[in-house]
């Protein structure tokens, strides 16, 4: 004899299971990892980038992390043999590191642009810029969030 579950009764069991906590991971271990340090070396493919040509202009304090103004400017001649390809921007205290990757030709005159970015709390913005001889250049800095703007 074979016993079917009605509707009323597999939902009830599956109740009782989550009450329970039968094999559901606990809110936490859902949590996404920040791969902000990961997004890095995978972009660099693992060489360390030199600070000091890029620029990056952000808010010291962000009264509000959904909306945060963010300006990078790259110091390079922009020519034919010289010049930025990609800049990539990653925030290391977001659930999820990655904000934004630009892509950059000799034609666009400048390597800058300028956004809005949402932080989750106080956490670093970091952008990383590849150029076309193979170079990465690097600036970094705290933004402290007084309002969280991923769900905080």
């Amino acid at each position: 004899m074979t016993m079917a579950l009605t509707r009323r009764q597999a939902l009830a069991l599956a109740a009782g299971l989550v009450a329970l906590g039968g094999g559901f991971m606990p809110l936490e271990a859902l949590a996404a990892k920040n791969d902000a340090e990961d997004l890095i070396k995978a972009f660099t493919g693992g060489k360390t980038p030199v600070g000091g040509k890029v620029k990056l202009d952000v808010p010291e304090i962000a009264e509000n992390g959904n909306t945060v103004p963010m300006t990078f400017t790259v110091d390079s001649p922009m020519s034919a043999d010289d010049y930025v390809t990609d800049v990539l921007v990653v925030a290391d205290g977001n659930p999820r590191g990655g904000i934004a990757t630009f892509h950059f030709t000799q034609v666009s005159g400048v390597a800058e642009a300028n956004t809005r970015v949402r932080l989750a709390t106080t956490q670093n913005v970091v952008v990383v810029a590849k150029t076309s001889k193979g170079e990465y250049l690097t600036a970094a800095k705290e933004v402290k969030v007084t309002i969280g703007g991923c769900g905080g």
